[in-house]
């Protein structure tokens, strides 16, 4: 992860503690994945390889769900060295791959933080075991049994923690199903295209940022970590109040690094949501901003399957030219200002407002 440069006067503290938080996640994980490895490789050990999947997946990435929970944990009065916050953030960060894989096969992504993606893994290994039939339907069916796992393993490792209560799990539970229709939804945009009234784009795309993304990605998570440690209503209010904008923002920066990222630093190819079909905020803005022959071509060719390189630059171009990317960039700024107005107002101790601000600039300070 980027660390952001300044966290005064708590710097090192923030930082130290959340390098310890994240070593004692992964710790967590390989535990808890070896253990399953063992129990998979019971019944046979081909089937391990699924599990292999989930590891080599878990392995990277940023952490900054489990951070969110972790500072949230904190700031209700939370123990920095509790053994629940971890098992909820090892949690949190197999529900974030089952995530992924799902998404990687809806998207028919190949690639997934600078390797293959999981269901390319299983195509690969299809084809390198000289196995019979079609190795992207073997690909897919073994990725989609993989991110089933994964998902059934998040929640086992969730329901193990002793200091779950009502509360906690009903944020849980609440969060599963928003990522799910929020997916959904994403979806059903691609697939509506032009049908839909280019009006509503906008409004639309930022519903599905907010079900999709943001509200598992930051809110949640703080939430979850507010709640394990008992935290009253009106905190857990606030963290709401900081964390669903800057979840939102964040978003909005994957999409601007969906399009115009360095594959170098993203791990995924130039204006690979372009040719995903991905409808945006910045497509949702572009369709406002263009002119008619520019929206056609837009609404013909985003996401086309035999979409050219040279189409993909000519829809950067256009969303530079017609203002789209700055109307994103502006809807990042207004997202990231209403944040951190958000955080000056949550009443908690000053070393757990410092992690929420570290956790803030890594958010919206970043180029992957």
């Amino acid at each position: 992860m980027s660390l952001p440069e300044t966290v005064s006067p708590f710097e090192a503290e923030v930082r130290e503690l959340s390098r310890s938080f994240t070593d004692a996640v992964a710790t967590k994980l390989e535990d808890f994945l070896s253990a399953k490895n063992d129990e998979v490789s019971s019944i046979t050990t081909s089937a391990a390889e699924i599990v292999n999947a989930i590891r080599t997946l878990t392995q990277g990435g940023k952490r900054l769900r489990p951070l969110f929970a972790y500072w949230g944990f904190l700031g209700a009065g939370g123990p920095k060295d509790s053994a629940d916050v971890i098992q909820l953030g090892a949690a949190l960060e197999l529900f974030q791959a089952a995530a992924l894989i799902h998404d990687d096969i809806i998207d028919n992504s190949d690639t997934r933080r600078g390797r293959p993606s999981v269901h390319k893994h299983f195509e690969a290994q299809h084809q390198s075991l000289g196995l019979s039939g079609s190795a992207a339907n073997y690909g897919m069916a073994s990725a989609i049994l993989t991110g089933d796992l994964c998902l059934s393993l998040s929640e086992e490792l969730f329901a193990s923690i002793p200091g779950v209560d009502a509360a906690t799990r009903t944020i849980f539970n609440r969060m599963r199903t928003q990522v799910m229709a929020g997916q959904y939804l994403d979806v059903l945009e691609e697939s509506a295209g032009p049908a839909y009234d280019p009006a509503e784009a906008v409004k639309r795309a930022r519903t599905i940022v907010r079900y999709k993304s943001a509200k598992y990605s930051t809110e949640n998570p703080v939430l979850l970590g507010g709640a394990l440690a008992r935290g009253n209503e009106s905190l857990l209010e606030s963290y709401s109040a900081f964390a669903l904008p800057l979840g939102e923002a964040f978003q909005l920066r994957d999409d601007v690094l969906g399009v115009f990222g360095d594959p170098e630093i993203t791990g995924k190819p130039a204006g690979d949501d372009l040719r995903e079909g991905k409808r945006t905020e910045l497509i949702a803005h572009a369709l406002l901003l263009t002119s008619p022959e520019e929206r056609d071509f837009i609404q013909n060719r985003l996401g086309a399957p035999d979409l050219s390189d040279a189409e993909v630059q000519k829809l950067s171009e256009i969303l530079q030219a017609s203002g789209a990317l700055q109307e994103t960039e502006r809807s990042i700024s207004e997202l990231t200002s209403q944040s951190l107005r958000a955080l000056d107002a949550i009443e908690a101790h000053c070393l757990a407002l410092a992690g929420m601000k570290f956790l803030s600039d890594a958010v919206t300070k970043r180029s992957k």
